[in-house]
């Protein structure tokens, strides 16, 4: 690609987002040099994973991110500075907020929620799907940068040793307008895996008749190293939080394995898990169109099939 390629970087504390690493794999197999800008009190920190992953140069912006206006107006003056050919992100919860205003803040084109990339004669072209997922459009900009977000999971992080060269901006002011003023943050502390960062998720449906039952579905989680999920009908019936939710009105996730059981498969689940690279259906129901999407299927009780795969597992890692 002609010109550099910007990385917009998520980091807390120095430790960068997984899914903003994959950003800056998808970044460096495009055959540009990459830059990527953390923003942050502590963005400095966040400086060795980036060029590990790929990053010729790290800018950093000592910016309050808990802002997302102020955040959204460093990372586009950073993007003036660099005048790159592409501006990426990761389409996490922040980066569809992100994405957008610096999008408008540059006056360029977005494509939000991509989940491939390529260059074709020295322009950026993704891949995202439309119509919950029952299609994929090509992207491309007439003009200008394209800015990018990239579905988590939609490409492997790997190692792309670069310079990593580390310089800092001042912040920019954002635009007075009206909006929230940031009062105080509070973190609730919690061990569970971020759904749009994790490779494996086990998901449970209507079909598990209790919010008892998903004892099982965390035992299975737990013994892959994986995540919990639901579907839309078991959170509004309470048995989950809305945090637990995959689908078009939930979270969209990607991840190397995902396992439905006891989920039917209605078109606004599919929306939301249907680009996993592998899907397991566990459901006694043989025409459940969650079948329809399935690499490998078990027509058989989630009370019997999943006890007997979570033992099967929890055997098969006392070996190794």
């Amino acid at each position: 690609m002609a010109g550099e390629i910007l990385v917009i970087a998520e980091q807390k504390d120095g430790a960068v987002k997984s899914a903003s690493l994959q950003a800056l794999t998808a970044a460096a197999g495009l055959g540009a040099p990459v830059v990527a800008v953390a923003c942050g009190p502590s963005a400095a920190g966040a400086a060795p994973a980036l060029g590990k992953h790929g990053a010729a140069r790290v800018i950093t912006v000592d910016v309050d991110t808990r802002d997302i206006a102020a955040w959204a107006a460093s990372a586009a003056e950073v993007a003036r500075s660099v005048a790159p050919s592409a501006v990426l992100l990761a389409h996490t919860l922040r980066g569809k907020d992100l994405g957008p205003r610096v999008a408008a803040l540059l006056g360029a084109p977005m494509a939000s929620d991509c989940v491939e990339l390529r260059s074709e004669g020295g322009t950026l072209v993704a891949r995202r799907p439309v119509y919950a997922g029952k299609a994929l459009v090509t992207v491309a900009p007439s003009q200008g940068p394209l800015v990018v977000s990239l579905r988590p999971n939609a490409v492997t992080a790997q190692e792309h040793p670069a310079a990593g060269a580390v310089q800092s901006a001042p912040p920019a002011a954002p635009q007075p307008a009206l909006g929230a003023v940031i009062k105080e943050v509070m973190a609730a502390a919690s061990k569970k895996i971020e759904l749009t960062e994790a490779s494996i998720i086990v998901s449970g449906g209507r079909g598990l008749k209790g919010p008892e039952n998903f004892a099982m579905i965390e035992e299975l989680a737990a013994a892959l190293g994986g995540a919990v999920g639901a579907s839309r009908a078991v959170v509004d019936a309470g048995w989950r939080p809305h945090t637990d939710q995959v689908g078009q009105t939930g979270k969209t996730v990607s991840p190397q394995l995902y396992i439905a059981v006891a989920i039917s498969g209605a078109i606004q689940h599919l929306a939301g898990m249907r680009t996993s690279k592998y899907i397991v259906a566990i459901n006694k129901d043989p025409e459940a169109p969650i079948f329809k999407v399935a690499d490998y299927g078990i027509v058989g009780d989630a009370f019997e099939v999943v006890p007997k795969l979570t033992a099967a597992v929890k055997a098969l890692k006392a070996q190794h």
